[in-house]
């Protein structure tokens, strides 16, 4: 079937990644590097000229009309209204949580409403964790981080205090790891070394950093095993991963905690060092693809 089939437009932009996320595996090499782009540097895509993403994305401006097009808008002006769209209605500021906070009514010199608010927050998302968790994924995981000479962990902005707790539980265990912080502007360079007999845990969740999907795809094609902590088979790490854990973070008042995801990452980084000291151990026999 053509990729130039009829289709209705999307005019939000779930709907959009949803179908740029459907038709990827049939478009072509350079269209496939567009959606690809589109969907790990949205912004880029709303604030950037034809020519400019264009080069970015290693295509010709005149690939970007037929993407476009190719989803049923008239052009990539028509398209980026909508990337554009996204921006309105980005996730809020801090400023702006708070000040919904206070229309709501809740004092924010109340220090026990706002624990209450944020440890049920806490609370949902571990419980969510227990119940969807898929178990052969987390051996996978855990296999593939056993048999790794260096874990590499790289997860910036939101997700950095994860990957830095986890660096952190597998120093203490043995475990060596590398750290990518991206201070002053070296997380490539911290990322050199990486080969296959390594593996890297990757961490971004919506609004994704689209620093840590580089670094992903820039390690990964070094050939280690890369482990994505993230939320939606969207997310721009899916691309990249070789296992992929699903997290889904409960949020109060729009603060979203990390509660599951710092369970989650020192559950990997506990069974991992148990996985290396007991070769024969049940998640070491896990098929790692």
């Amino acid at each position: 079937m053509s990729i130039d089939m009829m289709t209705v437009a999307p005019r939000s932009f779930a709907d959009l990644q949803a179908l740029i996320g459907a038709r990827m595996s049939m478009l072509p090499r350079r269209l496939s590097q567009i959606a690809s782009f589109a969907l790990s540097f949205p912004d880029e895509m709303a604030l950037g000229t034809a020519a400019g993403i264009a080069q970015k994305a290693g295509v010709q401006p005149s690939a970007l009309v037929r993407f476009s097009q190719s989803l049923g808008y008239s052009g990539f002006t028509d398209m980026q209204g909508v990337f554009q769209s996204r921006l309105r209605e980005r996730v809020p500021s801090y400023e702006e949580r708070l000040a919904h906070l206070r229309e709501r009514g809740l004092q924010l010199s109340d220090a026990a409403l706002l624990l209450d608010g944020f440890a049920d927050a806490a609370v949902r998302s571990l419980d969510a964790l227990r119940t969807n968790i898929d178990h052969a994924t987390i051996d996978a995981a855990v296999a593939a981080l056993a048999r790794a000479e260096t874990i590499y962990l790289v997860g910036l902005r939101r997700s950095f205090p994860v990957v830095a707790y986890i660096a952190y539980a597998m120093g203490n265990l043995g475990i060596r790891n590398v750290l990518i912080d991206g201070v002053a502007g070296l997380g490539a360079e911290q990322l050199r070394f990486i080969s296959a007999r390594d593996a890297l845990i990757a961490v971004s969740f919506q609004p994704y950093a689209p620093e840590t999907a580089t670094l992903a795809a820039e390690a990964k094609a070094r050939g280690p095993h890369v482990v994505a902590i993230t939320d939606s088979p969207l997310s721009p790490l899916v691309p990249h991963a070789d296992t992929r854990i699903d997290i889904a973070e409960a949020n109060f008042e729009g603060f979203r905690s990390i509660a599951a995801t710092m369970a989650l990452g020192i559950s990997l980084a506990v069974a991992t060092a148990a996985a290396r000291r007991d070769p024969n151990a049940a998640s070491l026999q896990a098929a790692v693809p």
